[in-house]
């Protein structure tokens, strides 16, 4: 079993346009930027892309959006510093949006990856992020019922890998990136390094099960 592949050009290449993608990461720390350089480069469009943030500058996720190839963002927070493109995109109707509350975010995306088929929460009772979903009042509080959030693919960024896909990560990378490489139907790692050697297990945050092709990108943003 060797999950390894050469280039991040030829990693990318199944992404077509219209597909689901999840881009790890938090803030800056722990983003596939050599993936997501790969992806604009093939010019896949009408993505819809499920990350924290909408990204920043002229980089990362800013790029896709200063390219035009996202027609629609699912994350927790749209607006950050240097977020100019996204806020073009959104003025002009051009990009369509759906807020989730961080939490539930990361829930709904580990609920899909364990096959679960929802989950109860108080995040948003009683507010407009509740909006047409199930609600329930248990032992008098209130609960919103949110569904498993999946995707076609996975980009995510670890610190090693090896060949069978077992990967490690660096601090907050840790953010997202475990939890979507469970979530997605296709999952894609870059790696700081990848090892000829299998990972120490004790090491090991997400198994090479859940990792469909692994590539080496050797520049730590």
């Amino acid at each position: 079993m060797d999950k390894r592949i050469a280039t991040l050009e030829e990693a990318v290449a199944p992404i077509q346009d219209g597909a689901s993608v999840m881009i790890g990461g938090f803030g800056n720390s722990g983003v596939p930027f050599g993936l997501i350089d790969a992806l604009i480069a093939k010019r896949a469009r009408n993505l819809t892309i499920i990350s924290n943030n909408a990204g920043a500058g002229d980089f990362g996720l800013g790029l896709l959006l200063r390219e035009g190839l996202v027609s629609k963002f699912i994350c927790s927070y749209p607006r950050s510093r240097g977020s100019v493109w996204f806020e073009k995109a959104y003025a002009a109707g051009e990009i369509a949006l759906e807020i989730i509350p961080q939490g539930t975010l990361a829930e709904r995306i580990r609920a899909a990856g364990a096959g679960l088929g929802g989950f109860l929460t108080p995040t948003g009772f009683g507010t407009r992020l509740a909006e047409g979903k199930e609600t329930r009042v248990i032992d008098g509080k209130g609960y919103v019922f949110e569904l498993p959030l999946s995707a076609d693919f996975a980009l995510i960024r670890a610190e090693r890998g090896d060949r069978w896909g077992n990967l490690s990560y660096h601090g907050t990378a840790r953010n997202f990136n475990p939890v979507m490489a469970t979530a997605a139907r296709h999952s894609i790692a870059e790696v700081r390094e990848l090892s000829e050697t299998p990972l120490d297990p004790e090491r090991v945050v997400s198994p090479g099960i859940f990792i469909d092709h692994v590539v080496e990108y050797g520049v730590r943003p």
